[in-house]
């Protein structure tokens, strides 16, 4: 068989393990030089392909590409930028075509959430309408674990150790000051409709009065009155209480707790400032000192402290999407099948883009408590296995060494396009 070049984008809010990825379609690439020739990765995601701001990935050393593996952020660089409906925006995706045929990409590994699904199935249909031979496969990333029919999302473990270790830690901290001083504290986690991430928040404790001692999830209306009740009655019983929020709270009518009125690139409302808001009302309602915290950018960052488990899946699922590829599978994505919880044991299956590209997958009410405060053994069962390992990256001077890549443009060929 002929020998073709491969594009390679990284799409949407970065993970702790998105390079990982890059590395396992990388590597795999390498493998596979009989079929695959270079590989060229867009600078800042798809924008790169309709700019022609292509990366000769080849350029760089086994060792640089290696690194990846224990790198956080997106390597290539990420974008919020969803491409519209084939019909109205034709143009947009005629130019990723006539970038692909200047370089002789055939393969195009698309790397992000249910959006960027959504962009690699559009392309592979135009290109088959279009005449082109394009293989598209889409590499599943996102840390708020929302994508369907994989069993959980590459970059959603290492969010989850994350932020399960810090309610662990907070918890302590106040704990061991409530006496004199901090009664509630409030940790603001992602999750604009799914409440994946604030659930494993509650992985820190199980016991009788052990924190987080509520968990407030997008799926369970926000009550208030409810709410602050159970803040005070753990105030009470256990001398304080500690919280864990989803940016996604909402109340029953479908209005956010934190709504900044704005949109992002992908239509989205923009949210954050949850937990200040809930503060607010624990010292409007019940007086009492608080503390709030927001997680932000920190638990999609935190490489350090990744999850082995999410490392692997994260790898796996970009050397498979190349065997997919190579072995003929279109607008298809490597798929996490959990066989087993324990011993924990997976497998990667492919899925197809049609049943993956805008859905999402929300907390089941089986995983939610009955009171709606927390989880159920059943999640706890579902949650576990993917936040063991350690994965420690190299240190350096007291700090992560991270990858150092060349990033070698590619001559452009083409007349310029406007976004």
């Amino acid at each position: 068989m002929a020998q073709h070049n491969a594009f390679y984008a990284q799409s949407g809010g970065v993970t702790a393990v998105i390079n990982a990825s890059a590395c396992g379609v990388i590597e795999a690439c390498r493998q596979h030089a009989d079929r695959i020739g270079k590989v060229y990765a867009g600078h800042n995601g798809i924008i790169g392909a309709l700019t022609e701001d292509l990366i000769d990935v080849s350029q760089e050393s086994d060792e640089a590409i290696a690194a990846l593996r224990h790198t956080p952020g997106g390597a290539f660089g990420s974008c919020r930028y969803k491409l519209k409906d084939i019909e109205s925006h034709r143009a947009q995706y005629e130019r990723l075509i006539e970038v692909f045929k200047a370089h002789d990409i055939r393969y195009f590994f698309y790397n992000g959430g249910g959006d960027s699904a959504d962009t690699c199935l559009k392309v592979s249909q135009l290109s088959e309408k279009m005449g082109y031979p394009l293989t598209a496969i889409h590499v599943p990333k996102t840390v708020d674990n929302d994508l369907p029919i994989t069993d959980n999302s590459p970059g959603f473990g290492s969010v989850a150790k994350y932020i399960a270790t810090s309610t662990l830690e907070a918890s302590l901290d106040i704990a061991s000051m409530c006496a004199t001083s901090t009664k509630v504290f409030v940790l603001e986690v992602m999750g604009r409709h799914a409440g994946w991430i604030a659930a494993a928040g509650a992985l820190a404790g199980e016991g009788e009065g052990e924190p987080p001692h509520l968990v407030i999830f997008p799926e369970v209306p926000f009550e208030r009155s409810k709410v602050m009740a159970r803040v005070e009655e753990c105030v009470k019983k256990y001398g304080y209480c500690v919280i864990v929020v989803s940016e996604g709270a909402r109340y029953e009518d479908g209005t956010f707790l934190a709504d900044s009125g704005n949109t992002d690139a992908f239509g989205h409302r923009q949210l954050g400032g949850v937990a200040p808001t809930l503060a607010g009302m624990v010292k409007q309602d019940l007086g009492y000192k608080y503390h709030w915290a927001v997680a932000d950018y920190l638990q999609r960052a935190a490489r350090h402290l990744a999850s082995r488990t999410d490392v692997e899946q994260a790898y796996a699922v970009g050397q498979q999407a190349v065997e997919l590829a190579v072995a003929g599978q279109n607008a298809m994505m490597p798929a996490i099948k959990r066989v087993s919880d324990t011993p924990y044991e997976w497998r990667i299956e492919s899925a197809p883009l049609a049943e993956v590209a805008n859905r999402e997958k929300f907390m089941p009410r089986d995983f939610i408590r009955e009171d709606g405060f927390g989880i159920t053994a059943a999640c706890r069962r579902y949650l576990a296995p993917l936040i063991q390992g350690e994965d420690y990256p190299p240190y350096e001077n007291g700090l992560p060494k991270v990858a150092n890549l060349k990033l070698a443009k590619v001559e452009r060929k083409l007349p310029e396009f406007k976004l």
